[in-house]
C-alpha cells in the first residue's frame, strides 16, 4: 500500500518548520521536498553521505552536534537495509563522525581527508565512483559562498577547518539531496539567490553558491535526516522494520552523547559541550522523532 501524500506532508510539517531563525520562506520555496527526496533515495543502490560543520567560536573549536548525529542514523538504516553507505568527512570533524557511526553499530564506512588534501578528495572522489554511488547526500555541511569561501552563519570565514567538500558532492552525475536549516550550507544554491543571500555586519554575503537536486530546509538539519528516514519507512514497507530500530528518541540520544563525550562535540547555538543540538534539548529532539514514529508506523 502506498503511503498517502497526506502522510508524508504531515512528515514535512514536522520536520520543516521554522524555529526561530526566519527560514519560513526557505521552507516554503522547497516545499515538496521531503517526499521527492525520499522517493528518489528510495531507488539508490549506494550512497554516499557529506557532513561536518566545525565551530571556532572564542575558547571553543569543536564540531557541532547537528549533522553527524542524522548522517550516522541515516546511513546506518539504509546499510541495514542492504544499501552500501559511506561517509565523507574532513579532519576537524572526523571523530565526531566515527563516534556516531560506531554506536549505530553498522558498517559505514567513513572516508577521512584533511582540510587542504587536494588528493585525499580525489581518492574519495575515485572510492565513490568505484563503490557505484548513486545518490549523494550532504546533511549540516558548510558550502562555499558567494566569495569562494566557507562562512558560517556569523560571516566567518571557516576556511581553516573546512575541506572544499562541494567538489565532491558535484563530482559526478549522481542524484544530489540536500539537507540543511537555513544556514550556509552546501546545496542552498537550489533556491533563489535574492530569496538566501544574506549579510552580516561586515557586509559580506554568505549564502552558500553550491546547488543540489533535492534540497530539505529543516528546523534542525538532524531532524531532515529522519524526516528521510521516516519517509522511506512509509515509500519502502519491506525497510520499515529496520528503519524502526533506527528512529528512535533513545538512540538519537545515545549516539549525540557519544560525540559529546568522545569527540568533544558542542551545540552550533551555544558552543557548550553538552548533549543538545541547536539550543534545543533531548525533550525536543524525542518529542519530534515520536511525532514522526506515530506517523510513519501507526
Amino acid at each position: 500500500m502506498l503511503p498517502r501524500k497526506s502522510e508524508l506532508a504531515a512528515i514535512e510539517s514536522l520536520v520543516c518548520r521554522d524555529v526561530g531563525r526566519k527560514t519560513q520562506a526557505l521552507i516554503e520555496a522547497s516545499r515538496g521536498s521531503i517526499a521527492a527526496a525520499a522517493q528518489s533515495l528510495a531507488t539508490a543502490r549506494s550512497v554516499g553521505l557529506i557532513t561536518g560543520f566545525f565551530v571556532p567560536r572564542d575558547h571553543v573549536a569543536a564540531p557541532e552536534t547537528d549533522g553527524p548525529v542524522g548522517t550516522a542514523l541515516l546511513a546506518a538504516s539504509l546499510a541495514a537495509c542492504g544499501i552500501p553507505t559511506r561517509i565523507a568527512v574532513d579532519s576537524p570533524c572526523a571523530e565526531a563522525v566515527r563516534a556516531a557511526v560506531h554506536e549505530t553499530g553498522e558498517p559505514v564506512v567513513v572516508d577521512e581527508m584533511g582540510v587542504e588534501d587536494r588528493p585525499g578528495i580525489e581518492r574519495t572522489i575515485g572510492a565513490w565512483r568505484t563503490a557505484g554511488v548513486t545518490h549523494a547526500i550532504a546533511i549540516e555541511r558548510c558550502g562555499l559562498s558567494t566569495d569562494g569561501r566557507p562562512r558560517n552563519m556569523r560571516g566567518v570565514d571557516v576556511s581553516p577547518w573546512t575541506a572544499p567538500l562541494d567538489d565532491l558532492f558535484t563530482a559526478e552525475d549522481w542524484t544530489r539531496i540536500a539537507v540543511g536549516d537555513g544556514g550556509n550550507e552546501i546545496g542552498m544554491g537550489k533556491l533563489p539567490a535574492g530569496l538566501i543571500a544574506s549579510t552580516v555586519p561586515n557586509g559580506e554575503r554568505i549564502a552558500c553558491i553550491t546547488s543540489c537536486d533535492h534540497l530539505v530546509v529543516a528546523g534542525v538539519s538532524n531532524w531532515g535526516a529522519y524526516g528521510l528516514m521516516a519517509a522511506l519507512a512509509l515509500l519502502k514497507p519491506e525497510w520499515s522494520s529496520t528503519i524502526d530500530k533506527f528512529l528512535t528518541a533513545k538512540l538519537d540520544l545515545q549516539v549525540t552523547k557519544a560525540i559529546v563525550a568522545k569527540a568533544g562535540a558542542v551545540d552550533g547555538v551555544t558552543a557548550r559541550n553538552e548533549a543538545t543540538v541547536d539550543g534545543f534539548g533531548p525533550e525536543i529532539h524525542g518529542e519530534l522523532i515520536d511525532g514522526l514514529r506515530r506517523i510513519a508506523w501507526r
